[in-house]
């Protein structure tokens, strides 16, 4: 199998990664250029006795490393007193480690691989960037979600991170009311609701009101990806790995901060 098809099927995740490592898609998709370019410049670089992927990400990681300005940590100014922080303010290689784990399901062998380093020191960072995330970043959250069990679950697990539940909503009218009322920093909402209702249609009509970034956790994407989803928005399927909705819930507080600093410059 020639070099180009091996890679080719693992690029889009890559830009993925590189988007939440980079902070933009077009700056990560800059570095997985950069990532192919070298590696038809240098086919060795391909370390062929890895996983394709495994070995793609390993060369796209150095070409990050290479850049001095990547390994600075980001400390951006003041809002209301406090300083704003996001994924950009973790430490780069627990940075690393945590979406390459939590985003990309990598083991904790491939990401020793990937980051060449023991697996004790890959989970070591991965610890230590989960503890620097919830440290960080705390808003409060509205949880759409008619299933008690998943709705006590996302709770704990949100509750965990640092954050506040300030609803649990089963329906599309107790979603709107609690969004209106309390004005949420982040909004967890499934689409199909004990009323019968759309959660899709319950956040299309929040948003009207209420500027907020939202992650639709639910067992039929396809509704998702054919309904009048808002964007931007993140998606989950259930069943959920709970550091999986860890990761999702940085990325999408750190890109709704980041964008309204750039509308505002």
């Amino acid at each position: 199998m020639s070099i180009s098809a091996a890679v080719a099927p693992h690029v889009p995740y890559l830009r993925r990664f590189a988007r939440a490592l980079a902070g933009t898609q077009k700056a990560g998709d800059a570095y997985v250029a950069a990532t192919l370019e070298a590696i038809v410049a240098d086919p060795d670089s391909l370390d062929v006795k890895l996983e394709p992927k495994i070995a793609l990400y390993k060369v796209f990681l150095r070409e990050w490393r290479s850049v001095p300005a990547n390994r600075e940590v980001e400390r951006w100014g003041a809002e209301d007193g406090a300083e704003v922080k996001n994924l950009s303010a973790i430490a780069v290689e627990p940075r690393m480690a945590f979406l390459l784990y939590a985003l990309e399901s990598f083991s904790l062998e491939e990401i020793a691989q990937a980051l060449e380093c023991s697996e004790g020191e890959g989970k070591a960072l991965i610890e230590r960037a989960g503890d620097e995330i919830s440290a960080q970043l705390k808003t409060s959250v509205l949880i759409i979600e008619d299933d008690p069990l998943i709705a006590a679950d996302l709770k704990e697990l949100v509750e965990q991170l640092g954050h506040d539940v300030t609803t649990i909503a089963r329906t599309h009218g107790e979603a709107v009311r609690a969004a209106v009322e309390r004005r949420p920093g982040l909004i967890l909402s499934d689409i199909q609701l004990a009323d019968g209702g759309s959660g899709l249609e319950a956040v299309n009509e929040i948003l009207v009101s209420v500027e907020t970034p939202v992650i639709f956790i639910t067992g039929y994407p396809e509704l998702f990806l054919t309904g009048n989803a808002p964007e931007p928005a993140f998606l989950i399927t259930k069943p959920f790995y709970r550091d999986a909705v860890k990761a999702v819930i940085s990325q999408a507080l750190f890109f709704d901060r980041r964008s309204h600093r750039a509308a505002s410059a």
